[in-house]
């Protein structure tokens, strides 16, 4: 066995541990699919723990290999979720897989144009000029408020807009997106750094 098979074996099985990944919530969310696609395809049972924000899993993963939080590369703070944690976090995989549909939805029965706006920061410039665009956490929580009505319309996925009862107004279809698996680890273990 050469030195770059070893070290894929180690990585592999380094993968096969974790039981849990932490990501972007509520329910509906890209990152969701994404974490049980990864699970999945490894053959692994494994917990999706869905949060607020992304960084809101650094406050209740343990750092021990087990457990490891889920992100993209649109995030629009990734860069901050890898520097502000090279101590306890290892990128330790990324993967292509399609989003969800990525649609423009409204509540059922709303007449007029759309006014007002409520998307997540990364798929926000698919609706540029179209109304006035109030920024929140994820695809999920923008149709749940939209469905409160605090909205005209709102950029979501498709299950998410289901979900809530929302109607259809434009569908941007699915996109290829790749995903990253930051893993916990206790201080300075398996990062390479001294």
């Amino acid at each position: 066995m050469n030195d770059s098979t070893a070290l894929k074996t180690g990585h592999d099985r380094a993968l096969s541990d974790i039981t849990t990944i932490h990501t972007l919530g509520p329910t509906g969310t890209n990152l969701e699919k994404a974490a049980h696609h990864w699970f999945a395809g490894r053959g692994l049972a494994g917990t999706v723990l869905l949060h607020p924000e992304v960084e809101d899993g650094l406050d209740a993963m343990a750092f021990d290999g087990t457990e490891a939080i889920l992100a993209c590369a649109v995030y629009p703070r990734l860069h901050d979720l890898v520097f502000s944690n090279l101590h306890r976090l290892e990128m330790a995989d990324s993967f292509l897989l399609d989003t969800h549909d990525m649609v423009l939805a409204g509540r059922p029965g709303a007449t007029g144009a759309v006014a007002t706006i409520v998307t997540h920061p990364a798929p926000s410039c698919l609706v540029t000029g179209r109304g006035d665009i109030t920024l929140t956490s994820s695809n999920s929580r923008a149709a749940a408020l939209c469905a409160a009505g605090e909205f005209d319309a709102c950029v979501t996925t498709g299950p998410a807009a289901a979900a809530e009862g929302l109607h259809l107004l434009e569908n941007f279809g699915p996109v290829p997106m790749v995903f990253t698996l930051h893993v916990g680890r206790p201080s300075g273990a398996g990062t390479g750094r001294a």
